[in-house]
């Protein structure tokens, strides 16, 4: 993965190598411009085929009843603190904590009967919810952004798919979290910013030849290394080697692209702009988000938050180091509220969403009995997601819980179902196969799984 660190600026200089060239985080895939073999159903009624998607994913798993999915008439130990409000759309309801969210509701849908039967741990909900599937057998599943990137390519020198902040990291299974290309191959990794975009100081240096060097001066020495490659070329048969001189070059053309430079940007935006989506780490990376779809990139990934650890997120589980259930609103809610808010008013103002999908996830709900520390505890037998954008309709609810959102109670729906039904709204076949490991054809998504056709 490629990851663009700003505190360790890279030396472009006599002598730079390779290896330095990884060091300063600047070497890894990119996706590589390859043959587009784009095959989708040609049906009358299939999305347009270049649509684009905005994954935010709520690192920690927000409670459906404390966030939209309210049970007004339960008991006070599962309804929880907070009132169930009216929304936009009549017969919606959420709580009383998403105010500006809740006036958007005619812009997206809610399906509130995600759920999932593996074990109750982040890192097999982050599989489950990036990739449609759970890994096995030492099988990493590519994420949806690398199957857009490994299936669509790039637009100009912008990389096709990219993740903000940061990856996932520590939550306390040791386990892949699913936003790799898996086995379609490093090259389809995500551009990975690895930098707070709402700091001051943020920039992107290493997407930027240092000042004291000119754009001839980089070019000839782009122009020596071609030569000396040239010259080494019968040494060098071995695929590995050869996929890291193709990503090197493509790693120089995103560092030297003003297109990138521009994407990156993020201090051009009014001062306004800034302050309508929140100067938070969430709120400026869907700020950047946009800017990136804008500037040609087809799939980005919002990580709301990188561990569950030692900071304060949607994990509730009420003693420390987690947070309990009034934390998370006065902490986590705001941010989440003015950022995604802002993103879809933003969106729909540059003329973007008909062509953006933009969905809202975590990677399971919360047991639906307060625990005695004030929190709710892990639980993937039900919960709410967020997505509209696109071909995606706005104003409907997919599934009904129990009168606890405990279990489905009607219309339950699979991680892989929400897969399908992303990879329809980018106008992809969700049953397309992709080469996996020893060359054995993998669907998208497994042949029995179909979209939310509700959605459509």
């Amino acid at each position: 993965m490629l990851r663009v660190d700003t505190t360790h600026a890279a030396r472009f200089c006599d002598g730079w190598t390779r290896r330095d060239f990884l060091h300063a985080g600047a070497l890894a895939p990119l996706g590589l411009t390859l043959p587009q073999f784009f095959a989708a159903n040609a049906h009358a009624n299939q999305p347009a085929a270049d649509v684009n998607c905005i994954m935010l994913f709520l690192v920690g798993g927000p409670s459906q009843l404390d966030t939209w999915d309210p049970k007004p008439d339960a008991p006070e130990e599962i309804r929880g603190p907070f009132r169930a409000v009216p929304t936009r759309v009549p017969g919606i309801q959420m709580t009383e904590i998403f105010p500006r969210t809740a006036q958007l509701t005619d812009q997206f849908s809610l399906i509130r009967t995600v759920y999932h039967t593996a074990t109750a741990v982040h890192d097999t909900g982050h599989q489950l919810m990036q990739t449609g599937r759970l890994f096995s057998g030492g099988v990493e599943h590519p994420h949806l952004g690398a199957v857009v990137s490994f299936l669509r390519g790039r637009r100009g020198e912008v990389p096709p798919y990219v993740l903000l902040p940061r990856p996932i990291g520590r939550t306390g299974g040791n386990l892949p979290h699913g936003h790799s290309a898996g086995y379609l191959g490093r090259s389809h990794d995500p551009f990975i910013l690895n930098a707070d975009p709402s700091q001051p100081n943020f920039r992107v240096p290493n997407l930027v030849p240092p000042e004291y060097i000119s754009a001839v001066r980089a070019e000839r020495r782009q122009r020596l290394r071609d030569a000396v490659d040239g010259a080494i070329a019968a040494f060098e048969q071995d695929a590995r080697t050869r996929q890291l001189d193709e990503n090197f070059h493509l790693a120089y053309r995103l560092m030297s692209s003003p297109q990138a430079r521009e994407a990156f940007a993020l201090e051009r935006e009014p001062a306004s702009v800034r302050d309508r989506y929140g100067r938070t780490r969430f709120g400026q990376s869907c700020l950047l988000a946009r800017r990136l779809i804008e500037a040609g990139v087809r799939f980005v990934t919002v990580n709301m938050f990188e561990t569950v650890f030692d900071e304060v997120t949607w994990d509730i589980h009420g003693s420390r180091p987690f947070t309990d259930i009034n934390e998370m609103a006065r902490l986590v809610v705001p941010s989440f509220d003015q950022g995604f808010s802002a993103l879809l008013e933003d969106l729909r103002q540059r003329g973007l969403y008909e062509n953006t999908i933009v969905t809202a996830m975590g990677e399971f709900g919360r047991t639906p009995k307060i625990n005695p520390a004030g929190g709710r505890d892990h639980h993937p037998g039900c919960w709410t997601i967020l997505i509209g954008g696109g071909p995606i309709q706005g104003g409907r609810v997919v599934g009904e819980s129990d009168e606890q959102a405990h279990a489905p109670r009607a219309r339950p729906v699979t991680p892989g179902e929400v897969a399908a039904t992303i990879y329809r709204g980018l106008g992809l076949d969700p049953h397309h196969e992709l080469p996996g490991p020893q060359g054995r054809p993998i669907p998208l998504v497994d042949y029995g799984v179909r979209p939310i056709a509700e959605l459509f």
